[in-house]
């Protein structure tokens, strides 16, 4: 790799790269204990879901459709996305929260990652109620017939998560590949999938946005760890 390219890597991945090494080292497992029971909870749903006698009630308890009573989505949305998408494999939701989630929770912590990882899940799940109101002759509508589409998996809040760590540690360049990728996933295949993606990043762009706002009026305030201003020391 050339110089360029190495300070290019120092400056875009240092500092989270930093956090979860120094987290992973020290603690080991247990920097990670919400994401090893993510992993577990997920894998569980799976094997429960495939069962003859298990699918009616994982569906009963994390299954989301846009057709059903709006107090009812919003009671199953927080274990929705924990409950593996059926026609997508397993491994692929399994890795994105072993990933994903464990380097969250190393730079954030446990409450705000579930709490970054419910709002995506939340913005997604309550757009497909817009969208099909919308109907389909708007870029932003959806046919009628997604209302009966099942709502389950990680990627809305691995999404929301990846675009609020990348901007909190000043990863930006990964940031806007992440959004970059959604958008064209969107424009390639404009299913229900894609555009709740995009819905759990303006969620989150809408709360990084407040937050940005709160820390520009704490101006002459030393920085705190995890914030996007404060940068952890480097390891030559």
């Amino acid at each position: 790799m050339s110089a360029s390219g190495r300070e290019f890597a120092r400056r875009e991945w240092g500092p989270l790269f930093t956090t979860v090494r120094t987290a992973l080292v020290t603690r080991r497992w247990r920097a990670v204990p919400m994401t090893i029971a993510a992993v577990c909870l997920t894998a569980l749903f799976q094997l429960v879901q495939n069962q003859d006698w298990g699918y009616q009630p994982v569906q009963d308890i994390g299954s989301v459709r846009a057709e059903d009573p709006l107090w009812l989505a919003l009671l199953r949305t927080p274990l929705s996305l924990f409950v593996p998408a059926l026609d997508l494999p397993v491994w692929g939701a399994l890795a994105q929260v072993l990933l994903v989630f464990g380097i969250a929770e190393t730079c954030l912590g446990r409450a705000r990652t579930l709490g970054i990882a419910y709002l995506a899940t939340l913005a997604g799940t309550l757009y497909a109620r817009v969208g099909i109101a919308i109907g389909p002759d708007s870029p932003l509508g959806l046919p009628a017939s997604d209302a009966r589409v099942v709502d389950t998996g990680p990627s809305a809040a691995v999404v929301g998560l990846a675009v609020y760590v990348c901007w909190r540690y000043g990863a930006f360049w990964t940031g806007g590949a992440v959004v970059a990728a959604m958008v064209v996933e969107v424009i390639v295949k404009p299913n229900l999938a894609g555009k709740e993606h995009l819905a759990a990043i303006a969620g989150v762009l809408v709360l990084m946005g407040v937050q940005a706002w709160r820390e520009r009026g704490q101006e002459g305030v030393e920085p705190r760890p995890g914030t996007r201003s404060w940068k952890p020391p480097i390891r030559s």
